[in-house]
């Protein structure tokens, strides 16, 4: 089979819906910013602080690159991995792209209670995601499957994937 790829916006269900994939599917889930973590051991947000967001891009890119060298498994993306291109035809070498997408108040909801968020550490959070949802769509519309987690709890969402990338094959 070949690798499923999950991105879309922050609190679009990533990390939880790769968690019942991977029950489901037998496959092992990578998150790439845990082993951006793992690698440069710090934070997503201490590389922010540190080195600002191009440098946490550049290693973004090369985790990415490594990572879809793997067969057979779950690979969950930043919400900012799909604005590159570069990422996009990595990933797509093995994979299948399933952009997970939510409305700015949910997203806002699932990610008020995190503080590991350096792009909403902003005086106004919902404005800030609406702005970054309105520029990025057009990168996360490139995916091979998009599917809205509205109303919907991690498994019904995984189930879906199952479905529609049966349907790709």
């Amino acid at each position: 089979m070949k690798n499923i790829v999950l991105t879309g916006f922050m609190g679009t269900g990533k990390t939880a819906i790769g968690r019942k994939l991977s029950k489901l599917l037998n496959m092992k889930l990578i998150d790439v910013d845990t082993e951006i973590e793992k690698s440069q051991k710090m934070t997503i947000n201490e590389i922010f602080k540190k080195f600002g967001e191009p440098r946490f891009r550049e290693i973004e890119t090369e985790m990415i690159k490594r990572l879809s060298e793997n067969e057979n498994v779950i690979i969950s993306t930043g919400g900012g991995a799909a604005l590159k291109q570069e990422n996009m035809d990595a990933l797509r070498k093995k994979g299948v792209i399933v952009c997970l997408m939510a409305t700015p108040e949910t997203i806002l909801n699932r990610t008020s209670r995190n503080s590991n968020r350096p792009l909403l550490q902003v005086e106004d959070p919902l404005g800030k995601i609406e702005e970054l949802l309105n520029f990025r769509r057009p990168f996360y519309e490139k995916a091979d499957i998009v599917i809205d987690t509205e109303g919907k709890t991690p498994l019904q969402v995984a189930e879906e994937i199952v479905e529609k990338i049966k349907v790709e094959s």
